[in-house]
């Protein structure tokens, strides 16, 4: 039977385009179904998104022949320092410090902005005769057989292929569509997100200040200018989001502090509640979920993406190797190979996640204490300090070929 594309991947964000780019390598072709319309990546103007690229992640990208266009847009996480703290009262005398110098590899990671990360993704697609990218498209049904994988748009286009991959976020209607049910729960947050220029130097370090009502991530851009991600409770986020510019910003500098001086917006400002969701199964027949529409974490450990960027490669990973062996890649004991490879992780990172949001997010006296003791301990611990930052930078467990730098 002839389909349109190996693969039909519904979402056009970051992880749908780079599972194309990265099948595409081994001969696999993909249409993208993209809600988004085609001049998501005309403007040249910083809105304020930006993300936290493990080094691994970076090595996909240079694997993909993409980091190359991006190194100079992107900023080295050199340190990373976090604490405790009360807004206005400054970091508790107890705190973690992680120094890239203390790994062989190079800095633990980079911070890029959306503006580049996602035209670069989007021209290599472009550029790629095996994929077809189809901006502007709603997926309104989906059916599977033995024969293949059929998608219906909005415009009442019909595409066939082998398998379906979801990477259409937390509220995945592909998951929605094969009946896949979700476990979580709301964590009672908000987070504020902005970009704000300062007057000092950042000098690639990244700080993480853990308030009683969410965390506080400080993230160098390049340039003097850091992104912000800043956890509010519901009601308060509400309030501080309605505020103008200026009294936004009173809001922020008694948490943000003055260590790197006067400080101003730059970009756009943005909220998402904060919640853990996570897909029953990844997998099913002819359909796997990538990305947020596996698993939503809290983003107090910034590793969202990366978690999707090691979906895609262990994904690509599954189904170019099982091509390469003359196996049907769409059948679902091959997919299976990709959940169990998945699934560890993303629980691992989940009750993490959930597990220092919870212990981090309060006031609690005894616990401030106990976190305090903890953080001043592992600091004095250069063996464990090493492997949460070899952790943090994607290179502990499985990792897929293509986050290790090497070709699918």
């Amino acid at each position: 039977m002839t389909h349109d594309a190996d693969v039909l991947i519904v979402g056009g964000g970051l992880n749908g385009p780079a599972l194309a780019l990265s099948l595409a390598t081994a001969g696999i072709s993909s249409a993208v179904i993209d809600a988004l319309p085609e001049d998501t990546r005309e403007s040249d103007t910083f809105d304020g998104r930006s993300y936290a690229l493990a080094l691994a992640s970076v090595r996909m990208l240079s694997a993909l022949g993409l980091w190359d266009g991006l190194e100079d847009h992107a900023q080295p996480i050199l340190e990373i320092k976090a604490s405790d703290g009360r807004p206005g009262e400054g970091p508790a005398p107890f705190f973690l410090h992680f120094d890239h110098a203390e790994i062989e590899e190079g800095p633990m990671g980079h911070m890029i902005e959306d503006r580049y990360l996602r035209r670069a993704l989007l021209g290599a697609m472009d550029a790629n005769p095996q994929i077809t990218h189809m901006p502007g498209s709603m997926v309104t049904a989906q059916e599977v057989d033995t024969t293949g994988a059929r998608l219906t748009l909005a415009d009442g286009r019909a595409l066939s292929g082998q398998i379906i991959v979801g990477a259409d976020g937390r509220r995945s209607g592909t998951a929605e569509r094969a009946g896949i049910k979700r476990t979580g729960w709301d964590y009672g947050q908000t987070a504020l997100v902005c970009a704000i220029g300062h007057e000092l130097p950042h000098n690639g370090i990244a700080h993480q200040f853990f308030m009683p009502a969410g965390p506080l991530a400080i993230l160098p851009l390049p340039g003097n200018r850091c992104s912000i991600v800043w956890s509010e409770t519901h009601a308060r986020a509400a309030e501080i989001q309605a505020l103008d510019d200026a009294a936004y910003l009173d809001v922020l500098r008694p948490r943000f502090g003055d260590f790197l001086g006067q400080i101003h917006l730059a970009g756009k400002r943005f909220t998402y509640p904060l919640n853990l969701t996570i897909a029953n199964a990844f997998v099913a027949e002819r359909l796997a979920l990538i990305g947020d529409a596996a698993h939503g974490v809290h983003p107090i450990a910034g590793q969202g993406l990366n978690l999707g960027l090691r979906d895609v490669g262990a994904l690509a990973e599954v189904l170019a190797d099982a091509k390469r062996r003359g196996e049907d890649f769409a059948r679902l004991d091959v997919l299976e190979r990709y959940q169990s490879w998945r699934r560890f992780d993303t629980a691992a990172m989940a009750v993490a996640t959930d597990a220092f949001n919870k212990l981090f997010s309060n006031d609690n006296p005894i616990l401030r204490v106990a976190r305090d003791i903890g953080m001043g301990a592992v600091q004095s611990m250069p063996g464990l300090r090493r492997r949460f930052i070899r952790e943090a930078a994607g290179l502990t467990g499985d990792v897929p070929r293509l986050l290790q730098g090497r070709p699918l």
